[in-house]
């Protein structure tokens, strides 16, 4: 393990001069200067991990330097050096962060073993804040595509209020992401973010997980324990994957939502908790409600602020700038050697279907990082379904003899298109592209467009009336389509 860079700065030089000659015995790199404003010159060109610094020197005096240094890199160490004189001075310098103080005449175990404890803590205190920035990192919503910075000005708009939200959206496109950054950008960015998953634990243990149990109520419970709720007090709780919990379940969701109660499974005792919720899905609730699946008081109290996280194929053109940030992701987490995707890759991608999103997009870069031995990662590395890369057949105009002709094609065309990128939602497509839903039916119904496999698309009312369907939508959605 490389040795913490020392600087020392104290104006007597048989001081420098023996701190210098112990330390480099100690195979310390050691530099050394004899007055505070030298030192604050070598200390910006050389960046120690650790200073020694004498309390009383001529002009700037040590506390002047400490508390410069402590502005410019928060992180070193600085241990003091007094006179016997300066022990009140040294005790201020400790209050400002000094790691500790050695008293002249200094003893030579007595700085060896400081120096080394002092380096201990610099390296694990600049070891956590380097897995604090890959963690984050790693939790980075990337993207400057139209939809990801719509998303990014809601996020950062409803982060600062205490509102409970719901994010919909596909699976792998990034839910979890966007509660981090609600939780990060909100006043209790300093308090506990609690995530869990409700689809990852058996139904008969999610009461005692989120609620807390007390000992003996049930066979295992050998100890009483808090819940996820009394956890995440004063800070952010975000329940993944929201439909799957049961409905008695839902129920005590609901009583925290309303009135801030919980009650651990087999106590009488009701705790009171500051909690905000934040809920993610990518089921259809309303949907569930209609089956009795899930409750619609509490779908009214998740749903306060609603955020929709985009599919990956919404957002195509942020494909190169996440193939870039997992690759440096990666890269620096794993050592891996870094390597460069071939811009025919990157086409193949924006082309390539996928379904599982952005979650499917990282762990295909962090396999072909793993596997391929070459520096550049072409076509020829990736799975053979994405080697191809389907081209937009061309359309010449001496097949069409009239405008209606023409005009029928571009318009099918199109329409397709657009169901296909909207995942043939009936609603939202007619909502992006600006027609009531009605006329995107009696379209449809024109061009002979029907959803893939034959099947209705999603939301197309099953008996191909829209006046029965648009009865059935709430007046929100009717509302904003224009209908």
């Amino acid at each position: 393990m490389e040795k913490a860079k020392i600087l020392v700065i104290d104006d007597e030089k048989n001081i420098l001069e023996s701190i210098h000659m112990v330390l480099s015995y100690e195979d310390y790199p050691v530099e050394t200067a004899s007055s505070g404003i030298d030192g604050l010159e070598l200390f910006k060109q050389i960046r120690p991990e650790i200073v020694l610094l004498d309390v009383k020197m001529p002009g700037f005096d040590g506390l002047q330097v400490l508390k410069t240094i402590k502005q410019q890199d928060p992180l070193t160490e600085v241990i003091m050096i007094s006179g016997h004189s300066g022990i009140e001075e040294a005790m201020e310098a400790s209050r400002m962060g000094a790691f500790d103080f050695l008293e002249k005449p200094i003893s030579r175990e007595k700085l060896v073993l400081t120096v080394r404890n002092a380096a201990e803590k610099a390296a694990l205190m600049r070891e956590n804040v380097s897995l604090r920035t890959i963690q984050e990192r790693k939790h980075e919503l990337v993207g400057q595509s139209p939809p990801m910075q719509k998303l990014k000005q809601v996020i950062d708009k409803v982060a600062r209020s205490q509102s409970t939200v719901l994010i919909t959206g596909e699976s792998g496109t990034g839910k979890e992401l966007i509660a981090r950054r609600l939780h990060l950008r909100s006043q209790r960015s300093k308090r506990p973010f609690v995530q869990v998953n409700c689809a990852a634990i058996p139904e008969e243990l999610i009461e005692s997980e989120l609620f807390g149990h007390e000992k003996g109520s049930f066979t295992g419970a050998y100890e009483k324990k808090p819940g996820k709720f009394e956890i995440a007090h004063r800070g952010t709780i975000f329940l993944d994957e929201i439909g799957d919990l049961s409905l008695k379940a839902q129920a005590k969701v609901l009583r925290v939502l309303e009135e801030g109660e919980v009650q651990r499974v087999g106590s009488a005792e009701i705790k009171k908790v500051d909690v905000r919720v934040i809920a993610a899905t990518n089921q259809d609730l309303k949907q569930m409600i209609r089956d009795g699946d899930f409750r619609e008081d509490l779908f009214f109290r998740l749903n306060v602020v609603p955020v929709y996280s985009p599919a990956l194929r919404e957002r195509v053109e942020d494909i190169p700038l996440l193939v870039d940030h997992f690759v440096s992701f990666f890269t620096e987490e794993n050592n891996y050697r870094k390597r460069r995707f071939d811009s025919a890759v990157i086409d193949a991608f924006s082309h390539y279907a996928w379904k599982g999103n952005v979650r499917e997009l990282r762990n295909l870069v962090e396999r072909l990082l793993i596997m391929t031995e070459s520096r550049t990662i072409t076509i020829r590395d990736l799975p053979e379904e994405m080697r191809v890369v389907p081209e937009k057949a061309e359309v010449s105009f001496a097949e069409f003899n009239e405008w209606k002709d023409f005009k029928h094609f571009t318009e099918k065309r199109f329409l397709e298109e657009k169901l296909e990128q909207y995942d043939h939602n009936i609603s939202r497509t007619a909502r992006e592209i600006g027609i009531p839903r009605s006329n995107l039916y009696k379209k449809m119904e024109q061009f002979d467009i029907m959803a893939p496999n034959g099947a209705k698309a999603a939301g197309e009312p099953p008996s191909g009336d829209a006046r029965h369907f648009r009865k059935e939508e709430s007046p929100d959605s009717a509302g904003k389509d224009g209908s």
